[in-house]
């Protein structure tokens, strides 16, 4: 079978393998779609602090289960599945105390071990998820980024009846505005200073939105939430100039939920966060039943991904998809490699 390797920032290889022979306790599961995100696209320019080379990129994955070890149960050969891309330990406190997604010896698939980005993937079982009948292969390898999602939210609280402001509408701002929908906010605000992106939101039913470089953001937020402001806010840039928008304009006791992935320190204006009693929480990853209620709101239809997709490419063309996100300079959304 044909596997792609990152073998130093910029390069990918394909090299022909065995496929794996399944193991007792897991799943061989043919792949089918790997999504592109940007914490690959940090791998692809040298800029991953944890990661190293070589590597089998691929996280954000769906496929058809194709063999079962002896033990697992609950599968079928031709299911489609999605894979939980977290190797923990099992040892530690957070893994002791239920928090496993940030344990301390935390590997995540495509960055610390290696991940999908081949024909055939042998997976233990337990990280292996069937989805929900009615739900496509390119739905599928959104569950990973929905899941983000639903996780960054759950960390600010029950947003049933909240007004809810998402500094970025990338990708990840994009789900988690709609997510925040799907639910219960009733309003959502998203800010970004792209227009593409910000067309892309009301195409995926995000109708609030606002240029901060076109008008200002804390007027935009009175005008949609009202003298009140928003009840939570969730930044999903990691830069320090929109960290420093979710401050300012956060009304006093707001929740800030750190989403975004900061490759500099920014500087933080922390008295205004200890006048104002604010609460900056931060988000990594996601836990099991993140995941299982990701796969809910997609096959309920309360998250629209559709838009979202904005190129497939052949597996053998791994390159030409890093290469298009490269020249789209922000223009784009979620591009899908297909094997």
């Amino acid at each position: 079978m044909k596997q792609a390797i990152m073998t130093s920032p910029g390069k990918i290889e394909f090299r022909t393998i065995d496929i794996p022979v399944v193991k007792d306790d897991q799943v061989l599961v043919k792949m089918d779609r790997i999504g592109v995100c940007g914490s690959d696209i940090h791998v692809f320019h040298g800029m991953h602090p944890y990661t190293s080379y070589p590597i089998v990129q691929g996280h954000e994955v769906s496929g058809r289960v194709a063999a079962l070890g002896k033990n697992t149960r609950g599968f079928s050969e031709g299911d489609i599945v999605t894979i939980m891309p977290q190797i923990t330990c099992g040892k530690c406190y957070p893994c002791t105390h239920g928090m496993y997604h940030i344990c301390e010896d935390l590997k995540v698939m495509g960055f610390q071990t290696n991940g999908a980005a081949q024909e055939f993937f042998a997976v233990d079982a337990s990280l292996v998820l069937k989805v929900p009948d009615g739900i496509s292969l390119d739905q599928a390898a959104m569950i990973e980024p929905v899941s983000v999602a639903v996780h960054a939210l759950r960390r600010g609280g029950d947003v049933t009846g909240k007004k809810v402001l998402v500094i970025g509408s990338g990708t990840i701002g994009n789900l988690v505005g709609q997510a925040a929908k799907a639910l219960g906010a009733v309003d959502v605000l998203m800010a970004d200073i792209s227009e593409y992106k910000l067309k892309k939101a009301k195409e995926c039913g995000l109708e609030n939105t606002v240029n901060p470089k076109v008008e200002n953001l804390g007027q935009a937020i009175v005008s949609v939430f009202g003298f009140d402001k928003a009840d939570l806010i969730l930044e999903c840039v990691g830069a320090e100039e929109t960290i420093t928008q979710a401050i300012a304009n956060a009304r006093k006791g707001t929740t800030i939920v750190v989403v975004g992935v900061f490759g500099k320190k920014p500087q933080v204006d922390l008295g205004l966060v200890q006048d104002r009693e604010l609460s900056l929480v931060g988000t990594l990853m996601y836990q099991k039943g993140d995941y299982l209620k990701a796969m809910e709101l997609i096959a309920a239809g309360k998250i629209n991904l559709s838009p979202m997709i904005s190129a497939h490419y052949p597996f053998d063309r791994y390159l030409d998809a890093y290469q298009e996100i490269e020249n789209a300079r922000g223009n784009i959304m979620k591009v899908m490699i297909d094997l």
